[in-house]
């Protein structure tokens, strides 16, 4: 079929509202990085050119070739092996000194790559564009290839006047409509629910989708003072049906000194079935124009794609729990020379808590938890600034109803946040607290294990970190947080989740390897929106800030 005949056909008949669509296995942030870069700003239902439809699929042809190879093949061909092992012997340590062919042409068979619960990325490399290539964010605010580093911090355009900023909504494709979305309606709610777990990232294979629950979605998207202008959805005009997502919500950011209101982007979803129509460029300007109107002007916000240009990038790693669950699902895979049941044991989890004073975060907590964590996330260059509402909504509105057990082993009723604080011995005073949140993803086809249960460490802090920095303080805060998120993971296991994950930032690099946490495949890529800054530490160190150091913010 043509770029004009498709372009004639009605939205209904692309929409099918009674069978889940097909999918050709990309995920949603690949689709609308290259929806993205491809998009026609002045006419965004503009149809295709033949010679832009040939580049990209010559642009697919390379990446298709190697995931293809990856996928549903014993035979895995030859130039792959030698791909990862040149990278696995490049990034040296343990690993590098036992890699062979062999072994990794083994790993390869048994690997499921995991862009959901391994962090929103594929193997690392496969989902990267030439960033030249990038037409959508080369018209954009933010800081271009081979710009350099800026000579000082700021911002890229200057704001505007609210009578200056467009009136208008973008116009859309013929056939749909804008739509704003009331989180707080059941309807609606489920409406965004449906809309990503059929539609958002999951894994190459289509065995993995994040399960979003009402109970999520309303805690990550109604934060004290958000504005439901900024939850904006598209529907197909004839019946209504949602089609299209993305949402901003409100946040102080600092970025090194400065600081500054932002909208926390995410969720930025396309029907699988109308990736063709550019509707994510649209989004974005959309959801920019709602910002714009109430006075905001920079944003934040993440993806596993590389786009124009990083701030910073993490990685995933992996504190593997239900051990046979996890390689019943391929999440992992019993490595060579190890028996399933050794693995258990080298992953086994202590029974109960260490830390004396340890217990539930209270309603009466709220003041000293909002002091601890503002003074220790002066640590970091870039974080979130949360006034006492703020950490109310953060830490404990997420807590679910009823008592611990009602909703399972370790759960209340619709629990999506489990927040602790350790209590001095002495002074009574909170001295420590740690959060972590929910995250479970359908496993598609697997009648035995229908869903995998993900828990993400969110934020933490102690007062240990309030006490300068050094050889003898650095060592003592790792101790004390081996201890705390160690006993994170007590609570995580006691509560039957299946897996926890964490990010390469605040301080958690010195803690994870002691911790049993696995290195993922899975890359996180920062961004900030008409805002410039130099690097900030992530993964690696950036100008001599400690890895993990630069990034505080941590993305829902």
């Amino acid at each position: 079929m043509s770029a004009p005949q498709k372009q004639k056909e009605k939205a209904p008949e692309i929409i099918d509202t009674t069978v889940e669509p097909d999918t050709d296995n990309e995920s949603d942030a690949d689709l609308d990085a290259r929806e993205d870069a491809d998009a026609a700003m002045d006419d965004p239902s503009a149809p295709s050119t033949s010679t832009s439809q040939k580049k990209k699929k010559k642009k697919k042809s390379k990446a298709k070739k190697l995931l293809n190879a990856l996928r549903g093949r014993d035979d895995i061909p030859q130039e792959v092996v030698d791909q990862v092992l040149e990278k696995v012997r490049a990034e040296g340590g343990s690993a590098s000194l036992d890699a062979n062919a062999e072994n990794v042409r083994e790993a390869l068979q048994q690997m499921k790559i995991m862009d959901v619960v391994k962090g929103k990325a594929g193997i690392g490399g496969l989902n990267k564009k030439d960033l030249g290539e990038h037409k959508f964010w080369s018209t954009q605010p933010v800081p271009q290839p081979n710009e350099g580093p800026p000579v000082e911090d700021g911002y890229i355009e200057p704001s505007k006047p609210r009578e200056e900023v467009r009136q208008e909504p973008y116009p859309l494709p013929k056939d749909f409509e804008w739509s704003v979305l009331d989180i707080s309606d059941p309807i609606q709610n489920k409406e965004v629910y449906d809309l990503l777990s059929l539609n958002y990232i999951e894994d190459d294979q289509a065995a993995f989708r994040f399960q979003y629950s009402a109970e999520f979605l309303a805690w990550a998207l109604m934060p004290p003072g958000y504005h439901k202008e900024w939850h904006i959805g598209v529907r197909v005009s004839s019946n209504k049906k949602l089609v299209a997502f993305i949402s901003g919500v409100p946040m102080t950011l600092r970025v090194r000194r400065n600081v500054i209101s932002v909208s926390e982007i995410n969720y930025l979803c396309v029907h699988k079935k109308l990736r063709s129509k550019r509707l994510a460029p649209v989004l974005i300007k959309e959801v920019t124009r709602q910002c714009n109107l109430k006075g905001v002007f920079q944003a934040i916000y993440t993806a596993g794609v590389v786009i124009p240009t990083p701030v910073s990038v993490c990685r995933y790693y992996h504190r593997l729990l239900n051990i046979p669950k996890l390689v019943d699902t391929h999440f992992c895979f019993v490595p060579r020379h190890m028996t399933q049941a050794r693995m258990i044991r080298v992953n086994k989890v202590a029974s109960s808590t260490t830390l004396p004073g340890l217990r539930e975060m209270e309603e009466k907590d709220i003041p000293e938890v909002a002091e601890l964590y503002s003074k220790y996330m002066t640590r970091f260059d870039m974080a979130p600034l949360y006034d006492v509402d703020e950490v109310r909504h953060q830490f404990l509105s997420g807590m679910g109803r009823g008592e611990v057990g009602s909703g399972g082993v370790g759960r209340r009723q619709n629990q999506v946040t489990w927040s602790y604080v350790v209590e001095g011995p002495e002074s009574g005073k909170i001295i420590d607290f740690f959060s972590f949140y929910s995250l479970p993803s359908t496993v598609i086809g697997n009648t035995t294990y229908p869903v995998l249960e993900a828990a993400y460490l969110f934020y933490y802090a102690s007062d240990l970190g309030l006490k300068g920095t050094g050889a003898k303080e650095d060592e003592d805060l790792k101790k004390r947080l081996m201890s705390l998120i160690g006993d994170a993971l007590v609570i995580a296991n006691g509560a039957k989740f299946d897996v926890f994950n964490a990010l390469t930032l605040m301080d958690n690099m010195p803690i994870l390897q002691d911790l049993k946490f696995g290195q993922g495949d899975g890359f996180l890529n920062f961004y900030l929106y008409n805002w410039r800054t130099s690097p900030l530490a992530g993964l690696n160190s950036e100008g001599g800030v400690p890895p993990g150091k630069g990034v505080g913010v941590v993305m829902l």
